[in-house]
């Protein structure tokens, strides 16, 4: 392309989607900071049977000069005579927006550098087209429908849009399209001034001294919400003894407002949805997430403590290894997404240590009448008694979800088996060998089977993401990684578990048994080497160091073994690059990590979705903080019924004993089944009885 080439922009959509009202406000908008020019294909259609020919004109007479830096020099259809009329030009303009029905055709989109789709319900674009041209259009609505029918059933400018818009959702969206270019790689050169805009935003804070019930503060103020995630200090004022206040805050949020956002990841391309308007970057996540998150975009307020600034929260699921050394694995067609995160322009975060809520709004300075009603709800949903949510109490055994698995005991001791003889051959030291239970159950409330899980097995990492269709309800114990502001990192591996007694001897038996493993430390000490290795690729030279090394912590189902690797970063590094480099959470692979995903590919044959992934939130501030995604249900809706996953396994090395193994993963169940008054899957007995 030469540099002096236009950027070349489709406004496409059938027929009375709006093409024409957003592609003249769009070029107001643009001709802010830069030259634009506006081309009409219903200009240049031959006639109301000239579809394709006027697709084919279009793109040899218009597309091709401008897409080598040359006015367009056409012809204008005259539709009284029928016939070609006078010659028009179309300059080559910085930007060239070309509106019409066939703008992104297939023959056209390797010319174009962006393509926006306009999706509109058939009825509303009848009577728009009408309205729009008049009776002179009325008698060939079906005939030029027709030709939009036979071109479209062959070709889906849909599919392969960047942009995507809703029309007809309410008033026409040039400044959230605008917006949308901004993030398309192709567009962001050219689109820097715009880009900067993003940037000039502003982050207030109001503190109000209280102490709400968390669980019903959630439910009052997202309990309706599509989109939302409640990071969850569940273990908040317990008797749990954890570094630093590790348990501290709890952050709550949804995609609602003026800022709110929805972004979902599959196979390399994340789509961002902000109300009608949703945009595809097709290009590596964590390349996405560096553009998103990669810079401080707003001062922290003082007096307020918590890393989250707003931003971005939610989960980035296992299969992401793609993108970090690991391999892709077929993935079903109903697979959820690799990552999904929302976009938080207001959230509530409670500080337990302080008893204090703050109310956090993201502001670009303009009169925001929605931002200040949110407010005005936040403050009574925190000051007023607000009455706990109903308590979750036991699930009667008869409505209890039973549960399969999807390896057997026997099957699952094989795989230990197998990892085992790839540890004496050398390709690994330790195998995170996983497995998974699953069941289908008459719907259930993702909320409240959470809150049961929240009340069986408090921790510090738990949290809950809903999206359209899915949610995560987690009680994980196990930071991933945090990086704060000023370039603090944190990993905290887990390695070692045993589940706990009702008997107080028996209990501090288990424990003593646990600090005491030679085989628990060794598993322990290997994640440790290999997250000091990941951290060092970002670190400064020498800052990387081990301020604990086994230690074990008690929660309400299990006693762990945990260690904690501190680093500095290193001034230059990419945020997101150290995420990427860390990712997924080595306690969650094995080492090597590389060489030991592939082992894990193979033995396990089925992919992990958000299990043994990474959520939190990742701030406006520059900071992030993630768990590691264990102890997770994860509960999918369909029409009649709702589908539970629930991933679980284990270290497996060369001393390993399999049937000890396979004992590990019944123990790391329990907080999650109990919750719901289910049982670990029987093996079957001949016959298939069980």
């Amino acid at each position: 392309m030469p540099s002096d080439a236009p950027l070349l922009i489709a406004v496409d959509g059938r027929s009375g989607a709006g093409k024409t009202t957003l592609a003249v406000e769009l070029a107001a908008l643009l001709r802010e900071h830069h030259s634009v020019s506006l081309f009409h294909l219903e200009d240049i259609y031959p006639g109301w049977d000239g579809l394709d020919d006027g697709i084919g004109r279009y793109v040899e007479r218009v597309l091709l000069p401008l897409r080598a830096g040359r006015p367009a020099h056409w012809n204008a259809w005259d539709w009284d005579c029928g016939q070609d009329g006078p010659e028009r030009t179309t300059a080559a303009a910085e930007i060239v927006l070309l509106e019409g029905v066939g703008a992104a055709a297939a023959v056209a989109r390797p010319h174009l550098d962006a393509v926006i789709w306009i999706e509109a319900d058939a009825g509303v674009r009848h009577r728009t087209a009408i309205e729009r041209d008049g009776a002179a259009y009325a008698p060939f609505w079906r005939r030029w429908a027709d030709q939009e029918d036979a071109w479209l059933a062959g070709d889906d400018p849909g599919a392969a849009a960047d942009v995507v818009v809703q029309g007809h959702r309410g008033p026409p969206s040039p400044h959230a399209v605008r917006l949308a270019l901004t993030g398309l790689p192709a567009c962001a050169t050219l689109l820097g001034p715009e880009r900067a805009g993003r940037r000039g935003l502003r982050l207030d804070c109001e503190r109000i001294d209280a102490t709400p019930d968390t669980a019903a503060l959630f439910a009052v103020l997202y309990g309706a919400s599509p989109a939302a995630v409640w990071l969850d200090s569940s273990d908040a004022g317990t008797t749990a003894a954890l570094p630093e206040g590790r348990n501290r805050f709890s952050v709550l949020a949804d995609a609602s407002g003026a800022f709110g956002q929805q972004a979902l990841h599959r196979a390399g391309t994340t789509e961002i949805t902000a109300g009608p308007v949703t945009t595809r970057i097709r290009e590596p996540f964590f390349r996405w997430l560096d553009d998103v998150w990669g810079r401080r975009a707003v001062r922290t307020p003082e007096d307020f403590a918590c890393g989250f600034g707003l931003g971005w929260l939610g989960y980035l699921g296992y299969e992401l290894k793609r993108e970090t050394g690991g391999a892709s694995v077929p993935m079903p067609d109903d697979a959820l997404p690799d990552a999904a995160l929302i976009f938080a322009g207001r959230a509530v975060v409670v500080d337990h240590a302080e008893q204090s809520v703050f109310l956090l709004t993201l502001t670009d300075g303009r009169r925001d009448p929605d931002r200040e009603a949110w407010l005005t709800d936040a403050r009574r949903a925190v000051t007023a008694p607000l009455p706990p949510p109903d308590p979750p109490s036991r699930v009667p055994r008869h409505r209890a979800p039973r549960f399969t698995a999807r390896d057997s005991r026997e099957e699952y001791l094989a795989k230990v088996q197998r990892a085992q003889a790839e540890i004496t051959d050398g390709t690994t030291y330790e195998v995170c060998l996983t497995t998974s239970l699953s069941a289908r159950v008459e719907h259930l409330d993702p909320l409240t089977t959470y809150l049961r899980l929240r009340a069986a097995s408090p921790a510090p990492f738990a949290h809950y993401l809903r999206f359209p269709g899915f949610a995560v309800a987690s009680t994980s114990p196990e930071r991933f990684l945090q990086l704060t502001q000023d370039g603090r990192m944190r990993a905290e591996p887990i390695k070692g578990t045993r589940g706990r007694s009702a008997d107080p001897a028996e209990d501090a038996a288990l424990l003593e048994d646990l600090r005491s493993s030679a085989k628990d430390r060794a598993e322990n000490i290997m994640i440790v080497d290999l997250l000091r290795n990941d951290l060092s690729h970002h670190a400064v030279p020498g800052s990387v160091t081990v301020s604990r090394l086994c230690a074990i912590e008690s929660y309400a189902t299990v006693h762990q073994m945990v260690s904690t690797i501190d680093a500095r970063l290193q001034q230059g590094s990419a945020r997101a690059g150290v995420v990427g480099s860390a990712f997924p959470a080595g306690s969650m692979t094995g080492a090597p990590k590389i060489s030991t995903m592939a082992i894990l590919d193979r033995l396990e044959q089925a992919p992990r979705g958000p299990y043994s992934g990474a959520a939190g939130y990742f701030s406006l501030t520059g900071a992030t903080d993630l768990a590691v995604v264990i102890r997770t249900l994860v509960l999918e809706e369909d029409a009649d019924a709702t589908r539970l996953t629930l991933g679980v396994g284990g270290a497996i090395t060369a001393d390993s004993d399999p049937a000890e193994e396979w004992a590990e993963v019944r123990t790391k169940t329990r907080g999650v089944l109990s919750a719901l008054g289910s049982d670990f899957p029987a093996d079957p007995l001949p016959g298939g009885r069980t």
